[in-house]
This record gives structure tokens, C-alpha cells and sequence, in this order.
């Protein structure tokens, strides 16, 4: 598992196991948010499966599939939100790409430009939350 810290209060990571929950709720996160489609490829563990294991290790668990096709896949105050309330957060989907662009893209329009440039220092490329500006 590699955690990647975007801010204080939010991280991204690669596809997490049901197995990390407990590693995850010790270094600290209260909420793990998935933004990895079920069944993206064959063996990914379920939104189910991550949900039993983050609610066994005390997480909440927040859902929010998302592709380069539907992306942001929601309104951007509620993904917002999902960052913001309850942290701190480990957002993660296949590469954490996904989940550092909605990350992004969800800011206020004033941290807008300092994310940007966190995120591109940490070597992610942002051209899903450019697209919206």
C-alpha cells in the first residue's frame, strides 16, 4: 500500500485490500473513499468487500465510482464534501490518479491552483480535472 498525502487532512492511494483497513485506521484516517469501480478488473475486492472491512476497522466508508469517461461522476460540492467532512481521508482507485484529480478538481476556486501544483509535484497527471478548468 502506498499512501500519498495530497494535504493534511486527504491522501491517495492505490487499490487498498479489505486486508489494509486496520493499517489504514492506525496511521490515522477516519474515512476511506473509493472512487474504483466494482469489477474494474478481474479479482478487484468489491464495494461490499471494503465496506465490511473499513466498518470492522472503525472506518467509515464512502463509495463514488468514477471513470475518465463519467468523471467526476457527481456534483462536485458533494465530492467535495466526501473529502472535506469527517477526515482525514484515504481516497483510492487502481493508480490513485483518479481519486487525486477528483481531489482537484473539488477544491474552492482559490486552493484550486495551489492543489494543482501539489499534485503535480507528487507526479499525478491532472488531465481528468482539467478538463473542467
Amino acid at each position: 500500500m502506498r499512501i500519498v498525502r495530497l494535504s493534511d487532512s486527504v491522501a491517495a492511494s492505490e487499490q487498498i485490500s479489505p486486508a489494509d483497513m486496520p493499517a489504514i485506521a492506525e496511521a490515522g484516517f477516519r474515512v476511506v473513499f473509493n472512487n474504483r469501480p466494482d469489477g474494474e478488473v478481474p479479482g478487484q475486492p468489491s464495494s461490499a468487500e471494503m465496506a465490511a472491512a473499513a466498518a470492522a476497522a472503525g472506518l467509515e466508508y464512502r463509495f463514488l465510482p468514477v471513470t475518465a469517461m463519467n468523471f467526476p461522476g457527481a456534483p462536485l460540492a458533494d465530492i467535495a464534501a466526501a473529502f472535506d467532512e469527517g477526515g482525514p481521508v484515504l481516497a483510492f482507485c487502481r493508480s490513485g490518479t483518479r481519486s487525486t484529480n477528483l481531489w482537484v478538481a473539488s477544491r474552492p476556486e482559490a486552493e484550486r491552483p495551489q492543489a494543482r501544483e501539489q499534485a503535480r509535484q507528487l507526479g499525478y497527471d491532472l488531465s481528468m480535472a482539467d478538463r473542467l478548468g
